[in-house]
């Protein structure tokens, strides 16, 4: 599924960069407001054993500078496993995260930026009667790109490089610390922008 999303923003880049105006497209300044988000569905069989999750992830930023934005966002996230003779599982995800960007050339139409994130984290497991919930937060650096098609719209994909995450499951007297680094195309998260004038 993300394969195909990687496709499709690709092909609307490339439509993008065919019908370009000789002007300068979109690009950001001091004092700009946007909002942006992504949205993902996989599904997975294997057998009868099949695997549904639905993902979504708005988010709004402010520039405080010409090359320096903030943001705030919401990540939801629900899983379900189904499979005959086992009692479904089901978990959900909530994350509140707060982001920090720089931008290399934000005035332009193209422009590479850093991104830096700390996450509050809250799941619940359900399985039958059996519950249970955990809580932890996350921190994140990315790389990322952006890529303007109107003068407020803009493409933009992120790829995780580096996060950890420490989470708890309620009434456990341990946590569980989870540290990642690499770039592979599985963290690769795409999103559409949308630019207040």
């Amino acid at each position: 599924m993300k394969k195909m999303l990687f496709v499709a923003a690709f092909a609307v880049f490339g439509m993008g960069m065919s019908n370009a105006q000789e002007e300068n497209t979109g690009g950001y300044s001091q004092g700009d407001l946007f909002v942006t988000g992504s949205i993902g569905i996989s599904t997975e069989s294997t057998g009868d054993r099949k695997e549904n999750t639905l993902e979504f992830a708005p988010s709004v930023g402010y520039f405080v500078s010409d090359n320096i934005a903030i943001g705030l966002g919401l990540g939801l996230s629900s899983s379900k496993f189904e499979e005959p003779g086992v009692v479904d599982f089901e978990s959900t995800t909530i994350a509140i995260e707060a982001t920090g960007r720089y931008y290399v050339t934000p005035s332009s139409q193209f422009s590479l930026f850093g991104q830096l994130s700390v996450a509050y984290l809250s799941v619940e497991n359900e399985q039958g009667a059996f519950e249970s919930n955990t809580d932890g937060f996350g921190l994140g650096i990315a790389p990322g790109v952006s890529y303007f098609i109107s003068n407020n719209f803009a493409l933009e994909a992120t790829v995780g490089i580096l996060s950890y995450s420490s989470v708890e499951l309620d009434g456990a007297s341990d946590s569980t610390n989870s540290f990642d680094l690499g770039l592979n195309f599985t963290n690769v998260n795409l999103g559409l922008v949308y630019k207040f004038n």
